[in-house]
């Protein structure tokens, strides 16, 4: 859960007597958290919120209605629109405007996602609220703010998947077959089978069932974002 933090001071050097307010879009479907995040981004903190959705697909209307400087953006949202899908949208089409891509879940495959969508920042909703803010302001400046990534705790220690076998085993736990697979990443289907048996080895399992079904009932990948 978010920690709310205090508002920064009017004297503070986040603000100036000519400096101009940093236009924020907020993307969040949870009523409490949208909340805490207006609270924090108000112009005592050198921010102004110009609109606060609920679902991610609304997202690329309101960013044209508003035109943010930066979108709070969460993955998992109303209706089972994905932030992500979203994101990768309205960084094509608005070149200009920043985006922090945010999650309350564990769920190893986000941010790495975000960040190869282009995103310029991944926050943890486990963060303070002040972190959120300065994180946009870093963005503002220039900055991409992307914490460590994730690892997956299996029986055998944290598993060292490479980034192909991580693309592999997120289609894996959508319940792609091997074949649907390598046509998704148009490789052969011998290359797939190759990647899974080392995920195998990796992990101790016996099958890519078993090792999707662990993967998402822990809520390591989730196979709906």
């Amino acid at each position: 859960m978010i920690k709310k933090s205090a508002p920064i001071s009017s004297n503070s050097s986040l603000l100036t007597p000519n400096s101009s307010l940093i236009k924020v879009l907020i993307v969040e479907d949870h009523k409490s958290i949208s909340d805490a995040f207006a609270s924090e981004f108000c112009p005592e903190n050198g921010f102004t919120v110009t609109g606060s959705i609920t679902c991610a697909a609304d997202a690329e209307n309101e960013c044209r209605r508003t035109l943010p400087d930066v979108i709070i953006m969460d993955v998992c949202t109303e209706d089972g629109a994905s932030g992500l899908d979203a994101a990768e949208i309205i960084l094509k089409e608005f070149p200009d405007v920043k985006i922090v891509v945010t999650s309350g879940f564990d769920e190893v495959t986000y941010m790495p996602r975000a960040q190869l969508l282009g995103a310029h920042a991944f926050v943890f909703k486990s963060k303070e609220l002040a972190h959120f803010r300065e994180t946009a302001k870093r963005v503002m400046d220039g900055e991409y703010v992307f914490p460590e990534p994730l690892t997956i705790p299996i029986p055998q220690g944290d598993a060292p998947f490479t980034d192909k076998e991580m693309e592999i085993l997120r289609l894996m736990c959508n319940g792609m077959t091997g074949a649907q697979i390598a046509e998704e990443l148009q490789v052969s289907e011998r290359t797939i089978k190759y990647h899974k048996a080392n995920m195998l080895a990796k992990t101790g399992f016996s099958s890519g069932t078993e090792l999707a079904f662990y993967i998402v009932s822990h809520g390591w990948i989730n196979p709906h974002y």
